[in-house]
């Protein structure tokens, strides 16, 4: 499910989308799963994957406490790079709970109150930080997503 391919950074424009939603979600927890694009599809001079895209999985509830996603609603997506969810006591490191559900993905953000720039942390499959690099980088259109024929259906 998730690419073998080293995430190297995240759009600016996508994390600035989680904080926001993770902002109006308060205080309950905020999930999401997150996708990306080859670097070099995106104009960068980089080897790996940049987070592009954010996936709400239908279904998923969250508390104060807690976030859970109906893994039977997770799409098999070859696009898929990790997960970003918020902490609404604004602690920026993983809980023991993070760390095992970590074991997919190459990169796990956590989100943190107040919700400002500064206000998360990378993490590996481990639940070890990491560096995650933010591009100011222009978004492939979301519309471009349901642009296809049914030529690209019988590939």
């Amino acid at each position: 499910m998730f690419r073998s391919k080293a995430v190297v950074g995240i759009a600016a424009e996508t994390l600035s989308f989680v904080l926001d939603a993770a902002e109006d979600t308060h205080p309950d927890e905020y999930m999401a799963l997150l996708r990306g694009e080859r670097a070099s599809d995106l104009g960068l001079d980089a080897e790996g994957v940049v987070v592009t895209d954010v996936l709400v999985i239908p279904g998923t509830t969250s508390s104060s406490v807690s976030a859970t996603v109906r893994t039977n609603m997770v799409p098999n997506d070859r696009s898929a790079v990790g997960s970003v969810h918020s902490h609404p006591n604004g602690v920026l490191a993983p809980s023991d709970a993070d760390r095992a559900a970590f074991g997919r993905g190459r990169v796990h953000i956590i989100l943190g109150a107040p919700y400002g720039p500064e206000d998360w942390r990378a993490f590996d499959r481990e639940g070890e930080p990491r560096e995650l690099e933010v591009y100011d980088v222009e978004l492939p259109d979301p519309e471009a997503f349901f642009d296809f024929t049914e030529a690209d259906l019988d590939l």
